[in-house]
């Protein structure tokens, strides 16, 4: 297949986004917009200034920045703002469920309360039906803070887990391993709520051991390390285990050095459940059609490559059995389509 005849399919593929931090969705242009709105000052003269910014050299380089990002927004109007901003973003690309992380931590340290940051986001993921687009979201504790801090947030978010879909666990991955946050994980899953947990970006395949038998996840979080234990891989398949994959955000924040030295393909080779997602693509330079294209491109995926990882984010979607077949349908035809 050519390029564009590449590119024309990935622009027709219904997707599911399973690993967005909506924090992550923050332009340069609405973070200086918000900062007006509120009276923020930032450390950065001009939207160029703050492009200019996004150059990391790992995880904590780009934390930093982040953490400058979420203090513009404050109100339920701001919340609602940057999430709405998103959902009109990826509408273009065809997105048709999004799933969320949220990080309340963040937030209520500044005196925020838990239900102006649900309700905007919440209200925001309502009118984004809209475009067509179904959501679900997700609670992440801050795993450099403690587990007695993840537990008072989870007694906080607890009257408005009608909103929430899952917990997940988010933040500086290295020293924080998934069993320090045990029994706050068995909290939530005893209240109904899903988990996941990102693991195996920078921490070692022994993090994806304790997220998936500590936290008892149904989703890894990138996971990109665990082809260096092939029992760990022998799992993933035999379990069929998602990993919410972000290739673009793995090259901005030197987890591979470039977008062709990513292992994406092999860990498709190796039959796991993998998918592509865009994590936080206002700093990491593409949404989801953009990781798309640069990792088909790069590492020579084909048609059906393609319809396999969006099938399988399909699948692993906390949504309806009655949406998730829509668009399983939809992706059979393109299949018929564009390989045969």
């Amino acid at each position: 297949m050519d390029a564009q005849s590449l590119n024309t399919l990935i622009e027709q593929l219904p997707k599911a986004e399973l690993h967005l931090h909506i924090e992550g969705t923050l332009e340069p242009e609405l973070m200086m917009t918000l900062a007006k709105r509120n009276g923020v000052a930032l450390p950065y003269e001009s939207v160029e200034a703050i492009r200019a910014a996004y150059q990391f050299t790992d995880l904590q380089s780009f934390l930093d920045l982040y953490h400058i990002g979420t203090e513009v927004v404050i109100t339920e109007q701001d919340f609602y703002d940057m999430t709405m901003a998103y959902l009109e973003r990826v509408a273009l690309d065809n997105v048709k469920h999004v799933e969320l992380f949220c990080d309340t931590q963040t937030y209520t340290a500044r005196g925020i309360p838990v239900e102006t940051v649900l309700n905007g986001i919440d209200r925001a993921l309502q009118d984004g039906r809209q475009h067509g687009i179904s959501s679900a979201l997700i609670l992440c504790f801050l795993r450099h803070l403690s587990e007695e801090d993840a537990e008072r947030t989870l007694d906080a978010v607890l009257p408005f887990k009608h909103l929430l879909a899952g917990v997940g666990l988010a933040s500086s991955e290295l020293g924080h391993p998934p069993s320090k946050f045990r029994k706050v994980f068995a909290r939530a899953r005893a209240e109904g709520l899903k988990a996941v947990a990102h693991a195996g970006e920078e921490g070692p395949p022994a993090y994806i051991f304790e997220a998936l038998d500590d936290l008892q996840v149904v989703r890894i979080d990138h996971g990109v390390r665990c082809l260096e234990d092939p029992s760990l891989v022998a799992r993933l398949r035999a379990e069929q285990i998602p990993l919410t994959v972000c290739p673009l955000s793995n090259v901005a924040l030197c987890v591979v050095e470039s977008i062709e030295q990513h292992n994406f393909k092999d860990l498709l080779e190796a039959g796991l459940c993998v998918t592509i997602n865009s994590d936080d693509p206002a700093y990491f330079g593409g949404y989801m059609n953009e990781n798309y294209r640069q990792t088909a491109h790069a590492l020579g995926l084909n048609a059906g490559d393609l319809i396999r990882v969006a099938r399988n984010a399909f699948n692993a979607a906390f949504m309806s059995d009655a949406e998730r077949q829509s668009h399983l349908d939809q992706l059979d035809r393109l299949e018929k389509e564009y390989t045969q």
